[in-house]
């Protein structure tokens, strides 16, 4: 058993960093020092892909689209036009102001007709960064990151804010590891050291690589729990190994 935070951070070749993950159904800060996730300082953010996608559903819905394409728009194909449409912009208030200013993605349903993406693009993932506008009342994944780092002592934020890594589906958006890097520089400005955010492009699948990573090391053998014991004991084995 292993955090998967810790995993990301392994995919990455690091044992101590802040991850920052945006998955499907759950998105999830955890700062990891030498391989152990410290607890106090892990935040939790009830906005993800799944999230994302009924919010996407939504915007189109009242856009000016037709009702009729929308009809063909399942869950399966409103994914795929997030992952393939969506991007997080680098300023959302500017973007929001300059309506019409950019051209229309489109985009074809499975039944031949079209849909016209504008603003819906940029304020799909935008929930993650500001979650009220999904009606949830805690703070941004980039705010959740700073309360994390801001609970550990200053030695250690300091080498966790040149160590940050992102990991999941959801932080594959274009734009997204830009937007975590400015908010977090904005956040911790005048704290003598400058943020980087590490976005590898295999971070959808990053802690399912660590995991794999790890397994390999002889020293991750002591969290096995083997054959042997497991025929030896039985399944509630597992209690009194973990």
């Amino acid at each position: 058993l292993a955090n998967s935070g810790f995993l990301a951070l392994c995919a990455h070749g690091r044992v101590s960093g802040l991850a920052v993950e945006a998955g499907a159904a759950m998105s999830h800060v955890t700062p990891v020092c030498e391989g152990r996730a410290l607890r106090s300082g892990s935040r939790c953010l009830g906005v993800a892909g799944e999230h994302l996608s009924r919010h996407l559903q939504r915007l189109l819905r009242h856009g000016p689209a037709a009702p009729a394409p929308l009809r063909a728009l399942t869950t399966k194909v409103l994914t795929q036009l997030k992952e393939q449409y969506c991007y997080v912009s680098l300023d959302y208030e500017a973007e929001l102001r300059e309506e019409g200013s950019q051209h229309p993605a489109r985009f074809q349903t499975p039944d031949g007709r079209w849909i016209a993406l504008g603003k819906e693009r940029f304020c799909c993932p935008e929930p993650l960064f500001r979650p009220e506008l999904l009606q949830h009342s805690c703070p941004g994944l980039h705010q959740l990151a700073g309360q994390s780092l801001r609970q550990l002592p200053q030695h250690l934020r300091r080498h966790l804010l040149g160590n940050i890594v992102l990991a999941g589906g959801s932080s594959l958006f274009p734009g997204f590891p830009e937007r975590m890097c400015l908010e977090l520089n904005s956040l911790f400005q005048g704290a003598g050291v400058h943020v980087e955010v590490l976005a590898n492009p295999g971070r959808g699948t990053a802690a399912w690589a660590g995991g794999s990573m790890a397994a390999s090391l002889t020293s991750f053998r002591h969290t096995w729990m083997t054959k042997g014991e497991y025929q030896e004991h039985g399944p509630q084995y597992v209690h009194t190994k973990f």
